[in-house]
């Protein structure tokens, strides 16, 4: 079967050994290669091959299965539905927050609005089991590429760094929800003995020296969708601008002088009439070098058929008295993702990022199982920037998931600024960049309080609300409450939550099975 994937460009599409990958230049054409399914010694016979292998690591962002679906999931006892990490990482960043519920029943799903989950919640196991399937799978692409005959090639060794890369992101994941995970790189044991447990600043050390190698050997204008040195540098400014939470002590210096080599690679911010343009379904003309979308996750309504990523988003968020061809879909919408009515009152009328649907909808949410209780959210389309639908579109969308843009960079050196006093950034001018585009005025007067709202803002959906409440000691705290916040089977009032909650417990199943690991304080 040949996936035509035409201007999309370099698409990790490891789907089966049998099938092809064409891009939009002949040398990244790539059969990939799920090790799930090939015996590696069969296939690796040049350095090609190694390319198809690394496609497993960039195509476990968007899929749960080796055939580019959620059937037959790369983790056995999994939902492939729920487990794809794009969908699980968005449950545990949005839904746990004020920036997103969902109306259905689906088995502990209630538990992540109220913060009042436990060691056994399902979407919980499924992310981590996600994050770290992730991370085994890069470090057995960086094992093979050190073992090759011709490792130190300069390709090879390209590779082996867009693999540190992919699984540096998902480690930043694994320290930022669950802390003290278990550790495991390319020196590591395979089928060997459990893996030791890492402490969360032990981890953040060892994360920002592996980054600062892997930036020094990706390319600064990285072909599309793979890694480059922006990649890593993000990496290396969200950590930083979360040291205090990861290590105990805050190091905002650090942030601000990533964000910056970021602002040198040549990334720019879009234009006000572009904006919207980062969140359609050809979103890939705003991804690289000169544009502002840094890394995004592939997305594609033929190979990518699963029912994570921006199908759970798009679809879900598609409800009501909404016609879903008016948002691009040629199926139906599934009627459950909307906003709380505290994130809707962070919108003036002028901010054009307020893409509220409100027709038959009411702000306030008092049945959370009715889709039309709370504002729907429209900020991710299958549209294309046009205005027209993807030909052929059905109900999988081709909209790619940004996951590090140019204007986070921009408001982490307002932060470092603002809240962490470092000088001389110019952190306010570029937080007013950001505010500015969105049709607003110039904001003299920027607080503490400013830039959390601005992020919530502007970030929304990019599954980077919940760590930003954390760091603001938010999350679980009585000093912002909104819907659902505190509530057991969404019952009673909003309220402040044990601050256990600022982190969620490791798998109760991987604790019980590895005597190595230690469950996280309170679970």
């Amino acid at each position: 079967m040949k996936l035509n994937i035409k201007n999309k460009g370099f698409f990790a599409a490891a789907f089966t050994a049998a099938m092809t990958f064409t891009a939009c230049t002949g040398d990244l054409d790539v059969t990939p290669i799920d090790p799930n399914l090939d015996t590696p010694e069969n296939v690796l016979t040049n350095t090609d091959a190694y390319n198809q292998m690394l496609a497993k690591c960039y195509i476990g962002l968007a899929v749960s299965s080796p055939d580019g679906s959620s059937g037959d999931p790369d983790i056995s006892g999994i939902d492939g539905g729920f487990g794809q990490y794009l969908r699980a990482l968005f449950n545990l960043q949005e839904l746990t927050t004020d920036e997103a519920v969902i109306g259905w029943n689906d088995q502990t799903i209630k538990d992540l609005h109220g913060l009042q989950w436990t060691s056994s919640d399902v979407f919980i196991s499924a992310c981590y089991s996600r994050v770290l399937y992730q991370i085994s799978i890069c470090n057995e692409v960086i094992r093979r590429i050190d073992a090759a005959g011709n490792s130190k090639d300069e390709k090879m060794q390209q590779y082996r760094a867009e693999a540190r890369a992919l699984r540096g992101l998902s480690y930043l994941h694994a320290i930022d929800l669950f802390g003290n995970v278990p550790f495991t790189d390319e020196n590591s044991e395979v089928g060997g003995a459990n893996p030791k447990q890492i402490s969360r600043a032990d981890l953040f050390e060892w994360l920002v020296k592996d980054m600062e190698e892997t930036a020094d050997l990706l390319p600064a204008n990285p072909e599309k969708y793979r890694a480059g040195k922006g990649m890593a540098y993000m990496i290396l400014a969200k950590l930083y601008l979360n040291a205090a939470i990861y290590t105990g002590t805050a190091n905002y210096q650090k942030c601000a002088e990533y964000c910056q080599k970021i602002i040198d690679l040549g990334y720019k911010l879009e234009s006000k009439a572009d904006y919207y343009k980062m969140f359609c379904a050809d979103n890939d003309q705003m991804l690289g070098v000169g544009h502002e979308i840094i890394f995004s996750v592939y997305q594609d309504h033929i190979n990518t058929q699963a029912y994570g990523g921006t199908t759970y988003i798009v679809c879900g968020s598609i409800g009501g008295t909404m016609n879903p061809a008016a948002y691009g879909l040629g199926g139906d919408g599934w009627g459950g993702i909307r906003v709380t009515p505290q994130f809707v009152d962070k919108f003036d009328s002028n901010d054009q990022r307020g893409k509220f649907y409100t027709d038959g909808q009411t702000k306030a949410i008092t049945d959370i199982s009715n889709f039309q209780s709370g504002y729907a959210f429209t900020k991710f389309t299958n549209l294309k920037a046009d205005g027209s639908m993807i030909s052929g579109a059905n109900a999988f969308p081709d909209t790619d998931f940004p996951v590090f843009r140019l204007a986070d960079v921009y408001l982490m050196l307002a932060e470092c600024e603002v809240v962490g006093g470092v000088s001389g950034i110019n952190g306010k001018a570029r937080f007013n960049d950001v505010h500015t585009r969105a049709g607003l005025a110039t904001d003299d007067d920027i607080t503490r309080q400013d830039i959390i709202d601005e992020r919530a803002r502007e970030l929304a959906w990019e599954c980077h609300r919940r760590s930003d409440l954390v760091r603001f000691n938010l999350l679980t705290s009585a000093d912002y409450l909104w819907a659902y916040k505190g509530m057991n089977n969404n019952v009673g009032t909003p309220h402040a939550v044990l601050n256990k909650y600022n982190l969620f417990p490791l798998a109760s199943s991987d604790v019980m099975s590895n005597p190595n690991l230690k469950q996280n304080e309170g679970y």
